[in-house]
């Protein structure tokens, strides 16, 4: 990599152009108190001591694992096989930044080739990239790519997209041609939404978002939604942040859409405290070249030996900044490893048969909370539910202090909406007939 200094010459060049005469100029604006002040540390301690003070903080955390646990919206806790650890820990994979040298890195392209197939199979879709950031700004960067395909600038966020991908992908579209009409959720009546997404759409549109299984947890069919997009050469969108789903729910280039993003964390890896986590990112054939990020390919050496390259990368430090499809997009490669090694793991039937225990986990809730008495908002789901309790916030905390993560508040994702009386809970793999058992009592307790 070029490393280019300046010198004091060029330095002194760049503060006469701006008309100031040192460094110090550039800081007048800043209070003297706000500048450099002197910070309360208190003093060096031993490592037993910090290692113990250290220790006493992290305890503060609830472990998601030692309680029963039901907070999806967008993170879930699955189960990650000790192999996945395992493997990517072997020196092979080890490095320091995601190597493409192909003479040196046939491990690493090799293993992203993989990652590509797989999200492609899961997805639907004719060609996936080498992974983004997470899922909520490859939903921004669908947005952008729709606008450069279609040459249209109005894109259509479905109201039961996760709150934080609409926010997100609202500001990355700021500074940008991009107009992002945001529509109302409506998590009592996911058809009539649906049917909304669908009025909204005409001849401006470049692309319509939608989210499935909704952020409420509801699973729809989006060909209805597809053909109306395609009847006004929109492109159509679709977001998956719970990626197990698609073991059971049909592939979203089957219904029709054109760009596949979502997160790739509930397959290898971790809750890890929210990050770092996995964007996928999937489109038809004929939209490659205005795809974010980069693609490994499969080729064959001059003595006919199969290997793999980069082959595409449209990316700011390969091509020049404005001609770049992304100007923030990374291969989480660390990430994308656990995930194709979990995929490689389970296979077809694995991954089958683990969404069908998760759809039954989210069925037994369903039922026991139904029985109980507690509203369930969710018809069509997969392994998440919404419902009705009052005050959700409240109602969270009440059964955290009896041990019990309940869910996460609709109200966090969707502030000042109005549904603060809604409740997301996810059940996967892990949850257990007890755990189900205490978070039933404790939502009758709290509602007596």
């Amino acid at each position: 990599m070029r490393y280019l200094p300046l010198t004091p010459a060029d330095r002194q060049e760049m503060l006469t152009k701006i008309g100031v005469k040192g460094i110090d100029d550039l800081f007048v604006d800043v209070p003297k108190d706000a500048l450099n002040p002197v910070i309360d540390l208190p003093a060096h301690k031993s490592e037993m001591e910090v290692e113990r003070h250290l220790s006493r903080l992290a305890a503060k955390n609830v472990p998601a694992s030692s309680v029963p646990f039901f907070v999806g919206a967008g993170a879930y806790k699955h189960h990650v096989p000790a192999t996945v650890d395992h493997i990517i820990q072997r020196g092979e994979f080890l490095t320091a930044y995601t190597p493409y040298q192909p003479e040196i890195a046939q491990g690493t392209l090799q293993y992203i080739f993989e990652f590509q197939t797989q999200v492609a199979m899961l997805t639907g879709m004719d060609v996936a990239n080498a992974s983004m950031y997470d899922g909520s700004t490859a939903c921004g960067e669908a947005v952008m790519m729709a606008r450069r395909v279609t040459r249209r600038n109005k894109a259509i966020l479905a109201g039961s997209l996760h709150g934080h991908y609409r926010d997100v992908v609202t500001t990355m579209t700021q500074y940008t041609e991009d107009e992002v009409v945001s529509l109302a959720a409506n998590p009592a009546d996911p058809h009539g939404e649906l049917k909304a997404v669908m009025d909204a759409i005409d001849d401006t549109t470049s692309c319509v978002v939608v989210q499935n299984p909704t952020a409420f947890g509801e699973v729809l069919d989006l060909r209805p939604v597809a053909e109306k997009a395609h009847a006004h050469k929109a492109l159509l969108v679709v977001v998956v942040t719970e990626v197990v789903s698609l073991g059971l729910v049909m592939s979203p280039g089957e219904m029709g859409a054109d760009i596949v993003v979502g997160e790739g964390q509930s397959i290898g890896n971790g809750l890890n405290f929210g990050g770092p986590y996995l964007g996928l990112f999937a489109t038809n054939q004929k939209y490659v070249r205005q795809m974010p990020g980069r693609l490994c390919g499969e080729t064959v050496d001059a003595d006919g030996k199969r290997g793999f390259v980069l082959t595409l990368s449209t990316r700011e430090q390969h091509i020049r900044r404005e001609k770049a499809t992304s100007n923030i997009c990374t291969n989480s490669g660390l990430c994308a490893l656990a995930f194709t090694i979990h995929m490689s793991l389970l296979g077809d039937k694995g991954l089958t048969g683990l969404a069908r225990v998760n759809h039954a986990r989210a069925q037994a809730v369903a039922k026991a909370l139904s029985g109980a008495g507690i509203e369930v908002l969710s018809k069509r789901f997969f392994n998440e539910i919404t419902v009705r309790v009052k005050d959700a916030a409240k109602a969270v905390e009440a059964l955290a202090d009896k041990g019990i993560l309940a869910g996460v508040p609709a109200s966090r994702l969707y502030p000042g909406e109005g549904f603060d009386d809604l409740l997301i809970i996810a059940a996967t793999e892990t949850v257990t007939g007890d755990d189900i058992k205490a978070l039933v009592n404790g939502l009758k307790e709290y509602a007596a």
